[in-house]
């Protein structure tokens, strides 16, 4: 999993959903959350809270033009590729700290993805997490 502590920065609710934008040291984030302020308290501006999302959400892309729909993009240079039979492991070196993604080796290869390479670290709205920061929380990612 990929943990960064981040605070609220706005909550735009409509029936039972909210769309939920954090600020992980200078990274926007969105997350759709089926929760609002009145069910989950914690939901406010000024809240600090976790974001989380699995290494096999993350979308790697590289030289990326134009525009795209998905929101939470990072930037950052690739550190590591542990390549396996079908599956690798990419790890990138960001602002936020190391973020993973799980792609496939044959992604991995057409692409041309290489250890020192500029990349973008882009995961969906739906696939974010939040937890709220509690005193007990051990962190990662930073």
């Amino acid at each position: 999993m990929n943990k960064y502590q981040g605070v609220i920065t706005q909550v735009e609710s409509d029936g039972a959903l909210s769309i939920v934008h954090v600020d992980v040291k200078g990274q926007h984030f969105s997350a759709i959350i089926i929760d609002t302020p009145v069910s989950k308290p914690y939901l406010k501006s000024g809240s600090s809270v976790y974001v989380i999302f699995k290494e096999t959400e993350v979308v790697i892309g590289k030289e990326v033009e134009g525009h795209i729909s998905l929101r939470n993009k990072i930037n950052g240079k690739i550190s590591k590729i542990d390549k396996g039979a079908l599956l690798s492991k990419v790890t990138i070196q960001s602002v936020l700290g190391d973020i993973t993604s799980i792609i496939t080796t044959n992604a991995v290869s057409a692409m041309g993805l290489e250890r020192g390479d500029d990349v973008q670290a882009m995961i969906k709205t739906n696939e974010v997490m939040l937890s709220p920061v509690g005193a007990n929380d051990v962190k990662s990612g930073a």
